[in-house]
């Protein structure tokens, strides 16, 4: 069966955090940022993020493969090359693919026993 290619090859995501500190185990109560990436294509999605910051130079590309007809849900808490993304400081990513993608973030900060969830859809550029 043939999947249809939805979404757009470049996206951004002017929002980004992670606390500098928890408020439960982890990995499942770790405060963190995600991009939920779908490839609804039938062609792997060879995916790199660059991250930018207000007091020094962008970082990246980190790189993912998201296969045909799957999804990622991919951790910033996780990602180390080329260097671990700070924590307790704002960053925006611009998220870039071969492929049509669609891309969603979401964050967990549990810096409170109340944990707070937060999800919006990224900016597709044209």
């Amino acid at each position: 069966m043939m999947a249809r290619e939805i979404g757009h090859t470049v996206w951004a995501l002017a929002e980004g955090y992670i606390p500098a500190w928890s408020n439960g185990p982890p990995p499942e109560f770790e405060s963190h940022e995600t991009a939920c990436i779908l490839n609804a294509g039938d062609e792997p999605a060879n995916v790199s993020l660059t991250l930018y910051f207000e007091g020094k130079e962008p970082v990246g590309p980190y790189r993912v493969t998201v296969g045909a007809r799957r999804t990622v849900h991919l951790r910033f808490n996780d990602l180390s090359d080329p260097e671990p993304v700070p924590k307790g400081t704002g960053f925006a990513t611009v998220i870039e693919s071969d492929r049509p993608i669609v891309v969603q973030h979401t964050r967990l900060d549990s810096r409170q026993a109340e944990n707070a969830l937060m999800t919006t859809m990224a900016f597709p550029v044209r």
